[in-house]
C-alpha cells in the first residue's frame, strides 16, 4: 500500500497561488520515493496577479480550479479531506500560501488561517502525522500552530519574516537553501526553496530532501 501524501495547493502561480516549480518538485519527489500524491485546494475565489507585470489584474480565480492545472485535473476540494485520508501533509510555497491559505502577508504573526486549512492542520497534528512546509509556507504553519505547539521552522534567513514567525510562539531556525529543518517533536519539516534559491536546481534539492524525510516519518 502506497503512503498517501496530501499536497495543499493555493492556486497556480508564484504571485497569487502555489509556486509551480515547488509544487511540481514536490509531486516528482513523492512519486520518486514510492508514495502517492493527494492534491487538494480550497474551493474559493482569490485575487489574481498579472505574472508578466506583477500588478493586480482586478479579477479573481478559484484556487481549486487553478490548482487543477498543476494537478492535471486530479484534485480534491480541501473541505472534503480529513487527516484519515492521508499519511502526511505538505504545503508548497508561493504567495498563495501567505495570502489565500492565510493572510500572513498582511497580518504577520496575527494571521488568520483559512478555516479548512486550520481544521486539517489541527487534525494532522493531533494524529501525529508529519507535515512539510516549503518556502513561505512555514509562516502559515507557524501562524496556525505556533501558540499551541511552538514548532521549529525555517524560511531561510529573511530577518523580517523570521521575526514574525517567532512572534507566533514558533522558533525560526536559519537554514541554507539546499537543506531542511526537522522538528522531531512536532514532526514538521521545512525548507527555504525560493525564499533563498538563486537557481531552480537549489529549490529542487531542498524540496527533494524534505519530501524524502516526510515520507520516512510516516
Amino acid at each position: 500500500m502506497k503512503k498517501k501524501i496530501g499536497i495543499v495547493l493555493s492556486g497556480c502561480g508564484v504571485y497569487d497561488g502555489s509556486e509551480i516549480h515547488e509544487a511540481v518538485f514536490t509531486l516528482l519527489a513523492i512519486d520518486r520515493y514510492g508514495a502517492e500524491a493527494i492534491c487538494m485546494a480550497p474551493n474559493a475565489e482569490f485575487p489574481v496577479v498579472n505574472h508578466l507585470t506583477g500588478e493586480d489584474a482586478g479579477v479573481t480565480r478559484n484556487a481549486l480550479v487553478e490548482g487543477a492545472r498543476i494537478a492535471r485535473g486530479k484534485i480534491r476540494d480541501l473541505a472534503g479531506v480529513t487527516a484519515a485520508d492521508i499519511d502526511a501533509l505538505i504545503f508548497p510555497g508561493g504567495f498563495g500560501a501567505a495570502k489565500n491559505l492565510c493572510n500572513f502577508a498582511v497580518k504577520g504573526a496575527d494571521a488568520e488561517i483559512h478555516p479548512e486549512v486550520a481544521r486539517l492542520l489541527q487534525e494532522v497534528v493531533a494524529a501525529k502525522k508529519p507535515i512539510g512546509a516549503i518556502c513561505i509556507a512555514p509562516a502559515l504553519v507557524a501562524a496556525a500552530l505556533g501558540r499551541e505547539y511552538a514548532p521549529q521552522l525555517t524560511i531561510g534567513t529573511d530577518q523580517g519574516t523570521a521575526a514574525a514567525i517567532n512572534q507566533t510562539g514558533s522558533s525560526h531556525v536559519n537554514c541554507p537553501v539546499t537543506d531542511i529543518v526537522v522538528d522531531e517533536k512536532n514532526r514538521i519539516v521545512s525548507t527555504p526553496a525560493y525564499m533563498l534559491a538563486g537557481r531552480i536546481s537549489e529549490a529542487s534539492e531542498g524540496i527533494d530532501k524534505l519530501v524524502k524525510k516526510v515520507i520516512s516519518m510516516v
